[in-house]
């Protein structure tokens, strides 16, 4: 009789457990299991899974108008890039995804970076995240996140209450921006990034960018 050569079939690769809110994972088995998520928005904060309810056209709105505002100082400004939806490597277990992010580029001394398989890696300087409400996430776990990460400002705009809440770092706390006798909110990391919070609220697109125009032209 001949000889019968059985040759054992590798075991199939085993695809990666459904990505569920209020998982505990690590930043790696996180994105390991995003890549096969198609339909919605995850983020990982303190090793926990979130994954936002679909965004209504109020949030879409909001986050349209600081992507133009955010982009018309990016064109006044070519060390800063203005980036929406992008997600974040900030450590090991976190990895958000704000609505829109402005960044100094690394080459201007950010603290950023693109890494080579397109993910933004560390704080950026600005996150901005729209808000249903002050009871949201953006305003507790994640704002503990961005500041313990070291991200310079944060702002939030919070839709049922038509309030803009804007942090700045200092000594390793968030202290709120205040207006002055204007109304008118001024980063204190980019020269000239001033926002019209009334003119944001209202979708005021020339009051917001008018604000904006002013600073750029400011000392």
């Amino acid at each position: 009789m001949g000889v019968v050569e059985v040759r054992m079939q590798p075991a199939p690769h085993p695809s990666p457990p459904r990505l569920e809110a209020g998982d505990r994972l690590t930043r790696v088995e996180f994105e390991r299991r995003y890549a096969l998520l198609h339909d919605r928005k995850a983020e990982l904060v303190d090793g926990v899974v979130y994954m936002p309810s679909p965004a209504r056209a109020d949030h879409g709105r909001f986050q349209g108008l600081l992507a133009v505002w955010g982009g018309v100082y990016q064109e006044a400004t070519p060390s800063v890039e203005v980036l929406t939806d992008a997600t974040v490597r900030l450590d090991e277990d976190n990895e958000p995804q704000p609505d829109v992010m402005l960044r100094l580029t690394a080459e201007h001394g950010g603290r950023s970076q693109v890494d080579p398989d397109g993910y933004v890696s560390g704080p950026p300087e600005l996150t901005i995240e729209v808000a249903a409400s002050s009871s949201s996430y953006d305003l507790h776990q994640k704002k503990e996140v961005y500041r313990r990460s070291g991200c310079q400002e944060y702002m939030v705009v919070l839709v049922h209450e038509g309030e803009v809440r804007w942090f700045a770092l200092k000594a390793g706390r968030y202290e709120p921006l205040v207006p002055v006798d204007d109304g008118i909110l001024r980063s204190a990391v980019f020269p000239g990034l001033w926002l019209d919070p009334g003119a944001l609220l209202r979708r005021d697109v020339g009051g917001l960018l008018g604000a904006l125009r002013e600073g750029l032209a400011s000392t």
